[in-house]
């Protein structure tokens, strides 16, 4: 018998209320424009624990949002994906809903 090996995923994918989303603006000051999978724009912000460990955000990169718990029209920047992580997820079809929101 053939076995089928499964692939070992070790980039990072959002879980429970998180989504991926694509940096459109900068605001200054941690806060930005993000366009999320869901087709909305919410206002992003990278909360302090994350600046401090020097995660630096620029317009066009993908990165995974999620909500604020009392207002959804916000979201908290968690990760960032790098330019190789994004081509992997574009090549597995993470990001398709790029496409249909162009």
């Amino acid at each position: 018998m053939k076995e089928e090996k499964e692939e070992i995923i070790r980039i990072r994918l959002p879980e429970g209320e998180e989504m991926f989303g694509i940096v459109e603006q900068m605001l200054g000051n941690a806060w930005m424009y993000v366009r999320c999978q869901d087709g909305k724009v919410r206002l992003g912000k990278i909360p302090g624990k994350y600046i401090k460990s020097r995660l630096w955000v620029r317009v066009g990169d993908i990165v995974i949002v999620k909500p604020w718990q009392v207002m959804k029209d916000r979201v908290f920047i968690v990760h960032k994906y790098t330019k190789t992580e994004t081509e992997w997820l574009f090549e597995r079809g993470y990001l398709k809903w790029l496409e249909e929101h162009e």
